[in-house]
Order: structure tokens, then sequence, then C-alpha cells
């Protein structure tokens, strides 16, 4: 079977997510950017693959698949990853927070949201942000301090809640939030930033030569 092929923003926060997942699996796969801020992924070749006209997508399996939440769950389900919890109850809370970062805060900070927010007047691009994932992060914080117990979001197993995480504090930090209010958010990411399948899909270390 063919080498998997990822479509790829290296800033892109789902991107992220989706070679956190295929690091953790130790699978060899291509990347192929989609430059962003080029418009690469409204060309007629990324929106043939992808409809949205996003990233990122994956071929494997001779499928393609888009939105990382799915594609994650896909290979969480097709590789055994273990990255859901085995009792209903857990895999809910996983999922929940999971969703918070990536239904809640990542949409409204995306790209083409803040830029049409910015267009209308009124705000920044630092500003929504450095509104906005804060808000997000306060929820997220009190989440996670629910009951947390172990080193990762939930329990001492890596989960999806942590894949979908660390790419949204990467985010922050980029955009000058304050995170020192949130202890839990950044305990969790402190203990993944040993995990090396983290550190090698960090935006910096798939940064394209000569980006901005």
């Amino acid at each position: 079977m063919s080498e998997p092929v990822l479509y790829d923003y290296w800033r892109s926060s789902a991107a992220y997510r989706v070679r956190i997942g295929l690091n953790l699996l130790e699978l060899s796969y291509r990347s192929q950017a989609v430059d962003l801020l080029s418009g690469d992924h409204r060309a007629a070749e990324n929106m043939s693959r992808n409809p949205q006209g996003l990233v990122p997508t994956l071929e494997i399996d001779g499928l393609i698949l888009s939105q990382s939440p799915a594609i994650i769950e896909y290979l969480d389900e097709t590789r055994g990853a273990g990255w859901l919890p085995p009792t209903p109850a857990e895999r809910a809370r996983v999922r929940a927070l999971a969703h918070a970062l990536a239904m809640d805060i990542h949409p409204i900070c995306n790209l083409h949201v803040v830029r049409h927010a910015a267009a209308l007047g009124g705000t920044t691009t630092e500003d929504w942000m450095r509104h906005f994932i804060p808000r997000g992060f306060e929820g997220l914080e009190r989440m996670l301090g629910q009951g947390r117990i172990g080193r990762y979001s939930v329990g001492d197993a890596i989960t999806i809640a942590d894949i979908c995480l660390v790419p949204q504090v990467y985010n922050a930090r980029r955009w000058g939030v304050d995170l020192a209010p949130f202890v839990n958010i950044l305990s969790i990411e402190s203990a993944l930033a040993d995990v090396p399948a983290f550190a090698a899909a960090h935006p910096e270390a798939v940064r394209p030569v000569a980006s901005p």
C-alpha cells in the first residue's frame, strides 16, 4: 500500500493535530505543503480533495480524509492507538475536552474568521486572539480541574484531548496570550513536551525554509 500523504500547512492547528497522531503511531508519511497565506487551499487542486478548501487532508488506506477530529478518530480506530479510554464515561470526558478546543476555540480563531473581523474594523488580529483564546481557556481550565488525576488531560495515557490541546497552546503563545492563570493547561502541555511525537510535530520542527 502506498505511503500516506498529509496535505499540510505548518502553522495550521488542525494539521498540527494530525502530525502528532501520525507521529505517535510511528507512521511514515509524505508531507505536501498547502500554503494558506498564498491561497493554495482555495486552488482547484486542493478543492478537488478537500471540498471545503481546508487543511489538513490525509490520503491513507485508499481513502481521502478531511477534518482533523475525524482523521484522528479514524487513525485511533484502525491502528488501535488507544486515544479514547475504555469506558463510555471516560470517552465522553475526553471528547468534551477535545471538542472544547477543536470546535469552540479553534473555529472562532481560524484565519478566515479573524481576517474578516479585522476587515470589518474595530479590532486587530492580536486583539481578537487575546480576547477569544483566554475566554476559551478559562472554561477548559475549569473542565480539566474537575477531578483531574494523572499527568495528562485524562489520566496517564495520551488521549485525543491531549492531541488537540498542544496545538492550541502553541497558537496562544504565538499571539502573546498570558497563560499564567491556566495551571492545568500548562502542566499538561509541559508533560507532553517530553513526548518525542509531539516535539517532532511542532510547527518550528516542520517549518519550510524561508517561511515568514
